[in-house]
């Protein structure tokens, strides 16, 4: 089950003075729907900037609000911290959004969403015939999902992480069982996708953020599930990607990864950018075991024709929580199942 997080009461004034004015919780209730910029909030505030900008430098302060950097941008998001969360999950629940003003702000930031949809569309015309090329060589996409929904179950957890997440599918995928997603990615034309594709699905609980996936921009011991989905055949260091995702999960955490199992199509080096052409069982389980992680399971799907891609698919657990309490675990396990 899980617990609300505590607060101090010198915290809680200070965290509500700073929620207590109109402007400021309107910019919650937005930022409740997705990440915006200050752009995006001056336009449907009908605000100056400078006035937007006071009210979120306030909303910082008090940890309510965070600010990330993607390349020239600046986007704002609620804060990662399960207090501050919880407290504005309160709030924000209480407000009628049939209100004469925070209608009038719900209408511009669809009008906001369908600009980023109309981006990203354009963005993935232009690549859709390459990728439906790769696609076309191996199981479909649904096949996998199925598989990973039942090895993931159905309770729910606290926080998922989706290293590489390109179009956020897994976010949107895994949105029923967690209470706060992250999604990582380099490239700012995917992240402008996924947020795309996540405002249509109407999954508001998760963000997306430009970074390293050597570095990402997390905390570490954060995550109850971390997802690499066709993510290492691009790296130059597999192993270091496993390893840096191992440190971000909890003690019992599981990372899943999903990738190709070897091959010989060159041209996915050639003309995608693929560095490795797929990874072996013992490859994927000697990073594992390097990283401090068990694996658990395996799936693997067999390409629709002859000479086309097998996808494989890896479930490994953190081993913490074995070494310091096998009943606990042992629990775990059986209601995971």
């Amino acid at each position: 089950m899980l617990t609300r997080p505590s607060t101090g009461l010198t915290v809680m004034v200070d965290t509500m003075k700073a929620a207590a004015e109109s402007s400021r919780l309107r910019i919650l209730l937005l930022l409740a729907r997705g990440d915006l910029t200050v752009t995006d909030l001056t336009e449907i505030l009908a605000q100056s900037q400078p006035r937007v900008s006071r009210h979120l430098k306030l909303l910082m302060e008090a940890r309510l609000v965070e600010r990330y950097q993607e390349g020239s941008w600046a986007f704002f998001r609620l804060s990662d911290s399960e207090a501050e969360r919880d407290f504005l999950a309160g709030i924000i629940g209480r407000v009628d959004p049939a209100d004469p003003v925070v209608e009038r702000d719900l209408e511009r930031l669809a009008a906001v969403k369908r600009k980023r949809q109309e981006r990203a569309a354009d963005y993935f015309s232009a690549n859709a015939a390459s990728w439906d090329h790769i696609r076309s060589l191996h199981a479909p996409d649904g096949a996998v999902e199925a598989a990973l929904k039942e090895l993931i179950g159905t309770r729910p957890f606290q926080s998922m992480l989706d290293l590489g997440t390109g179009t956020g599918r897994l976010l949107e995928l895994f949105a029923p069982l967690y209470r706060r997603g992250v999604g990582i990615d380099l490239s700012r034309e995917m992240l402008a996708v996924a947020r795309a594709n996540l405002d249509r699905a109407d999954v508001a609980h998760a963000q997306v953020r430009q970074g390293d996936i050597y570095a990402p921009p997390v905390e570490r011991d954060g995550f109850d599930l971390v997802t690499m989905h066709q993510v290492l055949h691009y790296l130059d260091e597999p192993g270091v990607a496993i390893r840096e995702a191992a440190r971000l999960l909890r003690p019992a955490g599981r990372l899943v990864i999903v990738d190709f199992a070897p091959h010989a199509h060159e041209f996915l080096r050639e003309e995608h950018a693929h560095v490795r052409l797929g990874f072996s069982d013992r490859q994927i389980e000697d990073w594992l075991e390097e990283a401090g992680l068990d694996l658990e399971a395996s799936r693997v799907f067999a390409p629709a024709g002859a000479g086309g891609l097998t996808v494989k698919l890896w479930l490994a657990r953190d081993r913490r929580l074995l070494i310091a309490d096998p009943q606990t675990l042992q629990t775990e396990l059986k209601e995971t199942a």
